[in-house]
């Protein structure tokens, strides 16, 4: 499974490094309400939530559909600005119909409503029964939407002027030379070494594929976008690890924001290894096998004798556990050694976790 942006025929210079405040106020968002995500903002998460006013923070969870379980498409502009108030007068110019179709792919379904529920009255009906199988204020905040949009619209708009001024503009003066840093960092790496070093700069878990006129992000989803004239953007947060985002939404320019490098931000596997190795670990044999190469190396043999297993048995179990990158093996003298590898065991939560968070 991944995700593909098609660049066939984009100039390089097309392909853009630059941070985006209103992004990153929506990562900042997404860990206020998913906490959970991210256990090493957890400090920042709890400070922040308690200095809320609470009235900012009931508005807060009105809306919090909007960046909570997936982050809506209008906090990711493929257009990054200087200034949160910049990218919120981008998106005052927004004409409704696409506002509304953004909006409703959180409030209610994935799929873009055809007519729009703006002007069909049979599309009201449905968007209005499907927000309301996801909820009451999302149900509520789709009636405000088909009632009066422009009244909606400013309400959200200064909701986020609120958030700008409660906690998001000293957060953002402490990230943004990290984020223009490593935008440039990433820009020249595209000059001078190219695009799939670039890539690799930005996470293992983009590549280049179909020859260089594919980026594939190796995420537990299908989707495909086109980067056509305007380009593709790409945008570093220092709040949005460990999730990788592309919009890829048709009819709107693509943009991907990922998560700047830290030192202690692990690197985790593709998410075919953490399935290789779970499959690997599921098999009951291979359980039994791993208690006791958890305590010392062992030989294929040994295990055979404790286990009532033949060698054969014993080499072929063994055999794809060290595929998945499970086991370490040495030999001393004529014996071969195979122990568990317990740090790489040890972080498959973690990895799991990341992966389906990713």
């Amino acid at each position: 499974m991944s995700v593909e942006i098609d660049i066939a025929g984009l100039p390089h210079e097309r392909i853009l490094f630059t941070p985006s405040p209103l992004a990153e106020l929506g990562a900042m968002l997404h860990v206020l309400a998913e906490p959970g995500h991210h256990p090493g903002l957890h400090g920042w998460a709890t400070a922040t939530a308690s200095g809320l006013r609470p009235d900012l923070a009931d508005r807060l969870t009105e809306a919090d559909f909007l960046w909570r379980s997936a982050r809506s498409d209008l906090l990711l502009p493929a257009t990054p600005r200087a200034t949160l108030a910049e990218e919120l007068d981008d998106l005052d110019r927004m004409d409704d119909e696409k506002f509304v179709a953004a909006a409703f792919e959180v409030t209610c379904s994935s799929e873009r409503p055809e007519p729009s529920p703006l002007v069909d009255a049979g599309q009201r009906v449905r968007v209005r029964e499907l927000s309301a199988a996801r909820g009451p204020r999302q149900a509520q905040f789709t009636d405000r939407m088909l009632e009066d949009p422009p009244a909606l619209r400013a309400w959200l708009r200064r909701l986020l002027e609120d958030c700008e001024e409660a906690f998001f503009a000293d957060n953002w003066q402490r990230v943004r030379v990290q984020l223009a840093s490593d935008a440039r960092h990433k820009a020249d790496l595209l000059r001078r070494k190219g695009l799939a070093e670039a890539m690799t700069a930005v996470s293992t878990a983009v590549s280049l594929g179909a020859g260089g006129t594919r980026i594939v992000f190796d995420k537990l989803q299908n989707g495909r976008a086109t980067a056509c004239a305007d380009g593709l953007t790409f945008v570093p947060t220092a709040f949005g690890w460990p999730h990788l985002i592309v919009l890829n939404r048709p009819g709107w320019q693509p943009m991907v924001q990922y998560p700047v490098a830290a030192p202690e931000l692990p690197k985790g596997p593709a998410l075919q290894l953490v399935q290789q190795r779970m499959e690997a670990l599921a098999h009951p044999v291979r359980m039994r096998l791993c208690r006791t190469l958890a305590r010392g190396p062992h030989t294929t043999s040994e295990l055979a004798t404790v286990f009532g297993l033949t060698p054969p048995e014993v080499s072929r179990h063994i055999a794809v556990m060290k595929k998945a990158g499970l086991l370490t093996t040495r030999r001393r003298g004529r014996y071969v050694l195979h122990q568990l590898d317990l740090p790489v065991v040890a972080r498959l939560g973690s990895d799991f976790l990341e992966t389906v968070l990713r």
